[in-house]
């Protein structure tokens, strides 16, 4: 009796690993790497800003994220990739807010960003800097003004994109100064190509932002810059000159798209707050010249409607000047 009691509990011992074997596993996310695209070329401040936060952030995150570069259409071709993209958290979007709030108030586009994502966080923010070529002959941002004014049609512009980081703000300063009539717009595929068609003479002067005019080094020379504070020694301000103090800043975003489930962005938010207090990440970032503003995605959120009304009033002001 004993013996066979025994044998029953073995039986009933095996049925129960046989089972537990073979019921499914739920892996713990992110189980493979995550794609992160980027609707712009490569070589800008976006693309500088993604490859320092992905080569940290796989300790916090427990895989790797994948740097996707989606070039075109003014930034439409790379969000349209990733507002079809299934839900899952391995797709997301590193954008910025000209793409995000103010985009759909001058183009008819194949989505509605406020209703297609929504934000993990705000990585950082940057103001950009007017510049010209080491040899150029214009040494301060009035030269360029009095020649503009003098010689219409003369000056070419490169800037990212129409309606992009650094098209809004330079439009907005060449209103103030009298000369958006005056400057023919050159666009290009993000930053990183805009700053290389001006390095290839393509273009007179240029908008960029500090990660990107530092890599530069002694080829390029700042005439003004944006913030209360130069960040540049040596050039003022707009606010200095006598312009609008906060023209030309741009947020970093990272977004999912809408429905990702709440413990995958749980997940991602905590590795990128987890990642603000890290000694690597806060070197390279400084390394760079950029900020570490992180602002959590509920709270980025919250400010997104709002900003997409001020960007309309923004542009019809723009329009009607």
């Amino acid at each position: 009796m004993r013996i066979a009691h025994l044998s029953k509990l073995a039986l009933g011992a095996l049925l129960a690993v046989g089972i537990l074997a073979s019921a499914p596993v739920r892996a713990e996310y992110p189980e493979k790497p995550i794609t992160l695209i980027l609707p712009l070329g490569a070589g800008g401040s976006h693309d500088r800003n993604a490859r320092v936060f992905t080569s940290v952030i796989p300790q916090y995150l427990g895989n790797a994220i994948i740097v996707k570069l989606m070039p075109g259409a003014s930034g439409q071709t790379g969000t349209a990739a990733a507002a079809k993209a299934k839900p899952d958290g391995y797709t997301l979007l590193f954008t910025h807010n000209y793409f995000d709030q103010l985009q759909q108030n001058v183009k008819k586009l194949p989505y509605n960003t406020l209703d297609a994502f929504v934000t993990v966080g705000k990585l950082n923010s940057g103001s950009f800097s007017v510049i010209v070529k080491s040899d150029s002959p214009f040494k301060k941002w009035q030269d360029i003004v009095d020649y503009a004014n003098a010689n219409p049609g003369k000056l070419k512009f490169a800037h990212s994109g129409d309606w992009g980081a650094t098209h809004v703000p330079g439009l907005q300063l060449f209103t103030e100064a009298g000369i958006a009539d005056k400057i023919v717009m050159v666009p290009y595929k993000g930053g990183g190509p805009s700053m290389r068609g001006f390095l290839a003479g393509e273009a007179d002067f240029t908008l960029q932002f500090k990660s990107t005019i530092l890599a530069q080094g002694d080829k390029v020379r700042v005439l003004i810059s944006a913030g209360e504070q130069t960040a540049f020694p040596g050039a003022p301000t707009f606010k200095e000159l006598g312009y609008s103090a906060n023209i030309g800043s741009m947020d970093r975003i990272i977004q999912a798209p809408k429905g990702t489930p709440d413990a995958v962005l749980n997940k991602l938010r905590t590795a990128l707050k987890e990642l603000q207090n890290d000694k690597t990440y806060k070197t390279l970032i400084k390394q760079i010249g950029e900020t570490t503003d992180f602002v959590d995605g509920p709270d980025y959120d919250a400010i997104r409607p709002a900003r997409v009304e001020a960007y309309k009033k923004m542009v019809q002001s723009l329009a009607s000047n």
